[in-house]
């Protein structure tokens, strides 16, 4: 069967690579048609599309958002108004869960996971890490890997006090965030719909551990 949204990931890469080459408020404005009727419209319908098969699965509800396309300069030194890419995402339990969709000139990439520890969840993700659940995550991060879902490396360059630098579960203890990521093959792209139900699947254990340590 064909993917009702096949089309998307084509026109979105060609889209925003003209748009990699003219970033400007005139060539923008110029093509605003197409990027509603050609990135925007369709990536609305795919993001309700996916919310309601994720809530008819797990029954809880999901915050779908589409990011947008204006960039914030205010503290960039690069000024180019507008971003080259096309990211969705899924909001998904208590603990800020989500999954992502990203498409640009040079990549289209399904991943999740939390994006930034709030302040409250971080010293229980430490405190978890230190117990059972960090041989939990541990294990279910190098199964997602072999999977084809890759985990950022850590943003801290040492493991944080009171925990030794001989940790067992180190590296996560360095985490600041976890996400994993995987570059869509272009079968994939070509589904994108079923691609994304895919990438939920396969991250579900993950979602679901994640909360249970740290929802509120």
């Amino acid at each position: 069967m064909t993917d009702a949204f096949a089309q998307l990931i084509p026109d979105a890469r060609a889209f925003l690579a003209e748009l990699a080459q003219n970033n400007s408020r005139d060539w923008f404005t110029a093509h605003k048609d197409q990027y509603e009727a050609q990135l925007k419209s369709p990536a609305l319908l795919l993001m309700d599309e996916v919310a309601q098969a994720i809530s008819r699965r797990s029954g809880a509800q999901v915050t779908a958002k589409l990011f947008r396309p204006q960039r914030d300069v205010r503290f960039s030194k690069d000024k180019t108004p507008y971003n080259t890419h096309l990211h969705m995402m899924w909001t998904l339990n208590g603990a800020g869960c989500a999954l992502f969709f990203g498409i640009a000139p040079d990549y289209c990439t399904a991943g999740g996971g939390i994006m930034g520890f709030s302040k409250a969840q971080m010293p229980r993700w430490r405190q978890a890490i230190d117990g059972a659940f960090g041989d939990e995550t541990a294990a279910l991060v190098d199964i997602l890997a072999l999977k084809g879902f890759a985990a950022r490396d850590p943003e801290l360059k040492r493991v944080p006090a009171p925990y030794g630098k001989a940790h067992p579960h180190g590296a996560l203890l360095q985490r600041k965030s976890l996400t994993v990521w995987h570059e869509m093959t272009e079968r994939e792209q070509a589904a994108p719909m079923g691609a994304l139900m895919s990438a939920y699947l396969t991250q579900e254990p993950m979602f679901a551990l994640l909360d249970s340590a740290l929802a509120d």
